[in-house]
């Protein structure tokens, strides 16, 4: 069953000695199929993919797809302890990127939950950046 839901992202990346953090509130859903957990969400404006819609499919703590499609499409597939080859739209063209989970922890249950996932991003074997990626989902209760 899908139900609307609010979730809070926050990633960090960090480049050498800098580090930056990003933050997202939005509205999107929630959905279990084939013991897989679903989080759908419209991007906006704000995060640089507008008309893009993003998912992120959760298998356990085993693996993490990002799916996004739309005007930039991207797939990444963050699976522990093994570095998958994924492309990430960006304005200027896709980019082929490598990604190594270093750490998923996943939490979920009818009313929600969150997900963890500790990953590097490499280009032709070198890692580009250290990142943290927090999704944080619950249930999207309507107003009295």
């Amino acid at each position: 069953m899908r139900q609307n839901v609010l979730i809070n992202i926050r990633g960090t990346q960090q480049v050498e000695d800098e580090k930056d953090t990003t933050e997202l509130f939005t509205l999107g859903s929630l959905y279990k199929k084939n013991n897989k957990v679903y989080i759908v969400y419209d991007e906006t404006e704000t995060t640089g993919f507008q008309n893009c819609r993003t998912t992120l499919k959760i298998d356990g703590e085993q693996s993490v797809t990002m799916l996004r499609s739309g005007e930039s499409r991207s797939q990444l597939v963050i699976e522990r302890d093994k570095r998958n080859v994924g492309y990430y739209g960006l304005p200027e063209g896709e980019l082929v990127i490598g990604v190594t989970a270093r750490e998923i922890k996943a939490r979920f249950d009818d009313q929600g939950g969150s997900l963890y996932c500790r990953y590097d991003l490499d280009v032709n074997a070198a890692v580009m950046s250290k990142n943290e990626l927090f999704v944080d989902v619950k249930p999207n209760l309507p107003q009295e």
